[in-house]
Order: C-alpha cells, then structure tokens, then sequence
C-alpha cells in the first residue's frame, strides 16, 4: 500500500491550502498543510497523527452508525459521541416507565449497559489507490458507458476487498470528482452498548430555536462501549462479550481552551460540493432547496402537533422529528446564505475565467455550453423529485408501502412458494415490525393528505400518475377541498392491510400479488413511484451520468489553468481532519461573539415547561450552587459549556473529536453557526465556525449531574 501511495502524496503537496478552509486526507497530508499546522500550534508528528504501522490518533477515531463520528477515549472500548447520535439508540432502549430519552441513564456497571441495536462501529484500517485502475479501464468510454463501467468496478473491488466473515467492509470512493480513485478498508464492530446519556433537556437543550446558532448551550453526547468476543475479534452481540481493546485511545485535556488556541477535529465528513457551478447553485435556490423547506416543515408542524398531546408519542415520533428538523434549518439557512452572499455570482465570475481560458482547447471549449444543455434538459422534473423523496415518501405508511416493491415483483415473476420470495416475505415482515412500532397513524394520516394535496397543487398537472387525482376528485370531491384529502386520507388508514396484524399475517401465510397491488396504501406508493420511475427518472440518471462526467472535466481543467493554486478533496464521507483554532467572530455590524458560552447562559435560557429549554432540577440546584467541581473554568468562575473554532466541518462530523495540539481531546463537534450554514458550497474563512461541546461539561454531566464518576476513571485526564 505504501508504494501505491506515493504518487498521491506529490499531488496533494500541490493542492495543498495553507488555510483552515479543507478537509484534509491525513494519510496524505502534504508538508506545506502539516508545516501549517505546525505553525499554529500542533505539536505531533505526521505520524502521530496517521500511521499504518504503529499506534495513532486514526486509530482512536470511529465512523459512528454510518452516519457520525466519535473518538475512542479509553482502554475498554469507551466512546464518546453526540447525543443527537446516539438518539435513537437511547429512544430504543426507552419506555414510557424507564424514558432515558427524557430522564437520561447511566449504567451502574457494565453489565447494566443496554445492548444498542442495529449501531455499528469502523475504524479506518488502510487505504489503497485504484486510479490507474479505473482509469485505463474507461478511458475512451462514452459518459454512459463510464458511468456504467465505474459502477461495475466499484462493487468488484469492494467484493473482492469486503471480508464479512471477518467483520471488513471495503469501500471504493471517487476524490477530486472522479479525477482520483481510493480504496478504504474499515474493521466493523456490531456489539456497541449504550453506557451513558445526559437528559434530553441537557442533550438537546435549545431544540430547533437554537439548532445551527451560536450561541449554543447544549450538552451534545452521549456514551456507547465496544464489546468484542473472547478472542477480541468482532462479534455479533452475545451477553459473554468482553470489551473492546483500542489499539489507541484518546487522552482527555481539563485544562480549557483559549481564544486562539490550536484545535483539529478528525471524523467522518459526509458531502460537501464546493466545485459545484453556477447552475448547481440555480437550481439549488430556485427549486430544491424550497421545495424541501416547504414539505418538511408541513410535516413537522403535524408531527409535533401530534407529540405535543401525550409522553408516548412525544418518545414515538422524538427520533423521527428530530432527524427531519435538523437539515429543514440547514436547508432553509443554506438558500438564504447562498443569496445573501452573491454565491451564484461568484461562481459565475469563477467560469467566465474558465472559460476565457478554455478558447481553444477542445477538451474544455464546449464544457459549459455542453453542461447548461444537461440542466436545462432536467430542470423541468427536479421538483417532481423531491416531491417524491420528501412529499409522498415522507408518509411513513407510502414509504414502508414501496418498500415492498421487490416483494411483489418476486410474486409476479417467481410465485409465492419461490425460495427469493419467501426471503422478500421475511425481510417485509420484519421492516414492517419496525414500521408499525414507529407508526404514529394520527400525524401519519395528516401528512398523507397534506403530501398528495401539494403534489396535486405544485407539480406540473402533465406529470401526474394518470388518472389517480381524477378518480381521488370523482370519489372524494373537489381536489382544493382540504376535506376532500382528510375523507381519502382516512379510507387508506381504514382499509389498507398494512396496518392490520390478523390482515398482514393472513397476507404472509398466502401473499398474492393481487392483494398487495389492490391495497390502498400499496397501490398509492405504486403508481407515484412507477410513474416517476419510468418517465422522469430516466432524465435525472442522463444527467447525474452527464454531470458527474462534466464535473470531473471542470475540475481537472482548473488544476491545469492553475497549476500552483492549492486545492483540497469535497468531503466523500472519509476519514479527514481539519484545524485552526478556538475563535470569536463578528457576525454583523456592532455585534461580536465570544468563543465560549457558560452556565450561566445555560441558566438565562431556561424556561420552565418548555418543551426546548426545560433542564433537570438537580442541573439547577448544581448551578445555583456553582457546585462545578475540578470542570470550572478559574478564569470565568463559570463553567464552560460549549466553544467555537474555525474548522471546517459538516455533516458526518457530529461526534468528531476536537483535539488541541497535544492531540489530547478537549470536546467533541456537534453544528455549525447560521451566518456560514451554505458551507457544502462556499466556505466562508471569516464567518464559518464549528460548534463544540467542552469535554470539561461532558465530564461534570457525568460525574456530578449523573453520579457515574466512576466512568472517569477509565480516562486519561490531563
């Protein structure tokens, strides 16, 4: 592996930013980033940062449940990540009697810790380059034929690199758009353990008023444990496991941070497009990005509805609503931004150099000329799609309903007694357990007729299901008549067997494809999904296929037109780290914020009997008190509750370690601030912060709020 690295590490040397804007690869960190670095305050080695021969901080840091991060901070598999993380495994493990979602838990010893179902945990094991591979493969392909043909590849060399037996996944991911090609191996752990989590009111103190604001008072952790088998090898979940034994942990700074202070976050970044063009940015502000806000916020506002009239179905929906809410804001916010400051222009600007370059050049002359005609071609639809994805797969119901599409497809061609259909009947009767345990029918029914009324108003009339709207008008009554929705509404929640256990397992005892295809439920999800899939989805698989093969152009064009300008790889939900450092900012004019916040803000938040800003009795008695123990900060005769930094971090990074140039974690990342929230496009180097919980509030929930301080002493407190 080492040899075919080396190539990589010239060319990152080049791309190189000396900048807190990038999300840096550490195996491949070029010497101009690390002299940086150096410059503002790490005091490691390269190869204390990533090494694949001898214990490093890599191997101290996790990719949480596929969709967080989190760090390993002792010597028996203890992780800390984010609350909002670790969400629905402690919504799992709660009950209207036991609501450690709203109560919060700790266990007394290990063999109290709660088995977290479905959570996995991965660590980084090695990295591999296949771009010559992929490379002399498709040279002089069409953008069809390509596309095709990296597909084909991908899942050959994730086979043949995956060892299940073994607990390792491989995953060939595209850097640099398709310019570059890197294989990483993962070790994944499925025996994960919920230890430990604050309140909900502590957890997620500020709900969605305070969600991507700074300031920000909320305690965003919680605690899982790696178990292992005997052999401390990867094992599925047994009560004889023992725990987890890190080849590297992380060390735990009480000392506080300073504004200025050198800090680095490493995890799991998720997207980020900040090569998008001008037309990306139209489209975004223009048709998706409203269209999201609009759908989400209609079904949040009868979620909540919903969860406001009873404990149960507050802890029901808490998960669901939760993960809705948070990328409504980010969407909202990211439009708003984006306009605000002139994004679209900017990017403009950016391309008529381009293309003032590109005269003459055949590989690039035509680029953008040729990419306006491919967006232009899928424009017309993009709404539609997101009124799929977001409007009538937002029902709960139609979601779980398509989801039994393979089962009836087996029906048709294979017949019931076939051994793939039996295995389709198996996995739908076990999502459907799921479904109905998480099914509130209440808030349900309510956004099935919100969902296909705004379909019905919004999406043009020419790419409706044939026929559907006119039988719905011919049956129910006029289609701009909300009772018209709410009577069809309920004849679906009335009459589907989805819903009904003695229906379903008649159904699954004899399933016919008739019965399926005439259910009410069903056969909604049927003909929007089909409708969509064999006319328009075509157009957005042309036009992924065409725009994904522009930009990989684009952006090779741009290294040749600025041969020396540093670049850095968009986010691909890969291991990086990003540094800078603990910092104030002014958002607007007369107004500066601070780089900490306290308990004392914690405090002047609060609001008794608000579902955002309640706090546990005892937090209060505590504070009153200023009974902070070793976590105050001397300084500010307070104690910290969050800070802010520089690093440039998004999605996938919940839960990702904050480090100080010691390499010794001093909190964890959980949000970004609003002023810079159009990050996934355009990094903003004076306004972009990264919201962090201090590890000093962490370890006081733990200790004085939750009385397990034994839990502190598995840590390395510096």
């Amino acid at each position: 592996m080492k040899k075919s690295l080396v190539a990589l590490i010239s060319f990152f040397i080049s791309l190189c930013c000396i900048a807190e804007e990038g999300m840096w690869l550490p195996m491949l960190l070029g010497q101009d980033v690390y002299n940086d670095m150096v410059k503002k305050g790490l005091l490691l080695t390269k190869e204390q940062l990533y090494s694949i021969n001898k214990p490093s901080i890599k191997d101290g840091i996790i990719m949480f449940n596929r969709g967080c991060s989190g760090g390993v901070v002792s010597n028996e598999g203890l992780i800390f990540t984010n609350h909002h993380c670790g969400y629905d495994a402690i919504a799992d493990a709660s009950s209207v009697q036991n609501n450690y979602l709203k109560d919060g838990f700790y266990a007394k010893s290990k063999a109290d810790e709660i088995p977290a179902k479905h959570v996995t945990v991965e660590f980084l094991v090695s990295v591999e380059d296949f771009t010559s591979k992929i490379d002399s493969a498709t040279n002089g392909l069409s953008v069809t034929d390509r596309a095709k043909k990296i597909l084909e590849l991908t899942e050959e060399i994730n086979s043949q690199y995956s060892k299940p037996d073994q607990f390792i996944k491989a995953e060939l991911k595209s850097i640099f758009k398709g310019n570059q090609y890197l294989l990483f191996v993962y070790q994944e752990y499925r025996d994960i353990r919920l230890v430990g989590a604050p309140p909900e009111s502590v957890g997620n103190y500020g709900g969605d008023t305070d969600n991507w604001e700074w300031p920000r008072h909320t305690g965003d952790f919680s605690i899982f444990r790696i178990y292992t088998g005997k052999d401390g090898k990867p094992a599925e979940y047994a009560t004889d496991n023992i725990p987890f034994k890190p080849k590297y942990f992380l060390p735990i700074s009480v000392k506080g941070v300073k504004d200025g202070d050198y800090a680095m976050t490493y995890g799991y970044p998720g997207s980020t497009n900040r090569y998008e063009t001008s037309y990306g940015v139209a489209l975004k502000t223009t048709v998706e990005n409203p269209a999201l806000v609009e759908l989400r916020d209609v079904r949040l506002k009868l979620m909540l509805a919903e969860m406001k009239k009873d404990p149960a179905t507050r802890l029901q929906l808490s998960s669901a609503h939760s993960t809705i809410s948070n990328y409504w804001k980010f969407f909202d916010g990211e439009t708003k931004q984006l306009i605000k400051y002139n994004i679209l222009q900017r990017k403009q600007a950016e391309e008529a150099t381009f293309q003032q370059w590109a005269k003459g050049k055949p590989v690039y002359e035509n680029l953008f000329p040729d990419w306006q005609k491919a967006y232009d071609q899928w424009k017309p639809y993009a709404a539609h799609r997101m009124y799929i994805r977001e409007g009538i797969l937002g029902s709960p119901l139609l979601a779980f309903a398509n989801s039994l599409a393979n089962l009836e497809a087996s029906l048709v061609r294979k017949g019931p007694d076939h051994a793939d259909t039996k295995k389709a009947l198996a996995a739908a009767s076990a999502r459907r357990e799921e479904f109905i345990k998480d099914e509130n029918i209440a808030s349900d029914k309510k956004i099935l007729a919100e969902m296909l009324s705004m379909f019905y108003q919004n999406i043009d009339k020419n790419q409706h299901p044939i026929g559907f709207y006119e039988n719905v008008r011919n049956t129910y009554g006029d289609l701009k008549d909300q009772s018209t929705w709410d009577k069809y509404a309920a004849n679906v929640f009335g009459t589907t067997f989805l819903l009904d256990d003695s229906k379903w397992k008649a159904f699954a005892s004899r399933p016919d494809a008739n019965q399926l295809q005439n259910d009410a439920a069903y056969s909604i999800a049927d003909k929007f999904i089909k409708n969509y899939d064999s006319k328009y989805n075509p157009y957005f698989t042309r036009f992924t296929a065409s725009n994904n093969e522009y930009s990989r152009i684009y952006l090779k064009g741009l290294r040749e037109m600025s041969p020396t300008k540093k670049m850095y790889p968009d986010a691909t939900f890969t291991m990086r780290l990003s540094y800078g450092s603990v910092k104030n900012y002014q958002p607007r004019d007369a107004v500066k914020y601070d780089y900490v916040c306290t308990m004392t803000g914690v405090l002047e938040k609060y609001r008794a009997g608000d579902f955002e800003f309640e706090l546990p009795a005892k937090l209060r008695e505590l504070a009153a008190k200023k009974d902070y123990g070793t976590y105050i900060d001397k300084s500010r005769n307070d104690l910290v509750v969050t800070f802010i930094t520089t690093n440039d971090i998004t999605g996938g990074n919940s839960g990702s370690p904050v480090l100080n140039g010691k390499g010794e974690l001093i909190g964890l990342s959980f949000d970004g601030n609003y002023e810079a929230i159009s990050h996934k496009l355009a990094f903003d180097k004076n306004l972009n912060r990264t919201i962090c919980v201090d590890v000093r509030y962490i370890l006081w929930c733990i200790d004085k709020l939750g009385g397990a301080g034994y839990l502190l002493k598995e840590l390395s407190l510096r």
